[in-house]
């Protein structure tokens, strides 16, 4: 019998499961801490983003509150509908901070669309959160994508805003997982068919899985 590998996965699980637990309390929202820091960008090679620009199939988003989640982060999504100038974007905000949400309820998912210049506003002021928040999107990262899938991009928001929240054992399951706002993000660009998507863990650490996106853009975002 291994005993000390059961107790060393026992305890990786308590590990994870407190960050679950402090990552749902806060509702993906912002905790007090001061100004964003300005973030040093690897943006070569992002360009254009702003427009149709011409033989980039699409591009996408993840917009970050760093010190959201008690510092673990918080993120939404954005993704530009292929050849124009219009995005889709969006997150699952939580604003009761509850570990569990059934389907069909309450969990502060929002999505809209518009320009470029459009997402950056909204998402810089939180204009679209449910519930109160001191501190918005404060960071974002971005990359060209040469394949993309709107209509499937479009059919993941409609399931992840529908599915509910979870962060812990899931009550049909037992097993431990997560449905949070890192979950969301991922599973929208998945579908949209992001290129240089870094796969994301159940029960990952928001803050963890954004610096793991290689090649992405890496900029401050500030209200506008």
């Amino acid at each position: 019998m291994n005993i000390g590998g059961r107790r060393a996965r026992l305890r990786g699980a308590v590990v994870v499961a407190a960050i679950g637990t402090a990552v749902a309390l806060t509702g993906c929202q912002e905790t007090p801490s001061g100004k964003a820091k300005a973030w040093a960008g690897a943006s070569a090679g992002i360009t254009s983003l702003a427009g149709p620009a011409a033989g980039q199939a699409g591009a996408a988003c993840v917009f970050v509150k760093p010190d959201g989640a008690q510092r673990f982060g918080h993120i939404g999504w954005g993704f530009r509908v292929t050849g124009t100038d219009k995005w889709v974007y969006g997150a699952i905000e939580n604003p009761s901070g509850k570990l569990y949400t059934p389907p069909g309820g309450d969990i502060g998912a929002w999505h809209a669309e518009g320009t470029y210049t459009s997402m950056m506003s909204d998402m810089s002021r939180d204009a679209y959160c449910p519930g109160r928040s001191e501190y918005p999107y404060s960071r974002y990262r971005c990359t060209p994508s040469s394949t993309s899938d709107v209509a499937s991009a479009r059919a993941m928001i409609r399931t992840v805003e529908a599915r509910g929240f979870l962060v812990g054992v899931d009550p049909k399951t037992g097993k431990l997982t997560s449905r949070n706002c890192l979950d969301a993000t991922y599973d929208v660009l998945k579908a949209y068919k992001t290129r240089r998507l870094t796969p994301a863990a159940e029960l990952a650490v928001p803050n963890v899985w954004v610096e793991s996106l290689v090649g992405w853009s890496d900029k401050r975002l500030t209200p506008r």
